[in-house]
């Protein structure tokens, strides 16, 4: 069994056919002439009510993409930091600007901690080398006038997983 058949808290409702669905999406398409066929395989359905299944997720913001995972060091992008900025100096919906630059690759609020850490807004930037990713955040201060940020470079890498996995997040035991 690969989860329960209902999820009341959630705004869609997965079966339990959904959950094993998903789980076996992020395991990654088999490298076969007819994946979605392999997978139906595994779950007792033909490669059709897959595709079908995908679709109807996918309509349903389940499933936001499909797309390949790139090793970004391999292809060169050895460059990673997050950005701290302090959207008091900005004005305006400093999320939806600071989102808006495509060298942006995620971008999240949270509570300042006054008095210790005024810091409202932060990104993540990726890039070929130190000096790019500060050439991109100084274009950004300059362009949304919040002038106010930390950059922290990345030292090294310990974990790197996509940000939903079903198993890991505890869909088999909701």
């Amino acid at each position: 069994m690969c989860g329960s058949p209902f999820y009341p808290h959630r705004r869609f409702n997965l079966d339990q056919t959904d959950v094993c669905l998903l789980r076996e999406l992020e395991r990654g398409l088999p490298l076969v002439p007819a994946p979605f066929d392999e997978i139906g395989k595994r779950l007792g359905m033909d490669g059709d009510q897959v595709i079908e299944r995908v679709r109807h997720l996918k309509e349903a913001g389940v499933i936001r993409k499909f797309r390949a995972r790139i090793d970004q060091r391999k292809v060169g992008i050895s460059a990673n930091a997050l950005v701290a900025w302090n959207a008091r100096s900005a004005g305006g919906d400093t999320g939806t600007l600071l989102a808006a630059f495509p060298s942006v690759t995620h971008c999240y609020e949270r509570k300042a901690v006054p008095g210790r850490w005024e810091y409202t807004h932060y990104t993540v930037h990726h890039g070929h080398s130190r000096d790019q990713v500060l050439d991109e955040v100084r274009t950004i201060a300059a362009q949304t006038g919040c002038q106010d940020y930390l950059i922290l470079f990345s030292t090294r890498e310990f974990k790197r997983v996509p940000n939903v996995r079903m198993r890991e997040n505890g869909v088999d035991s909701i």
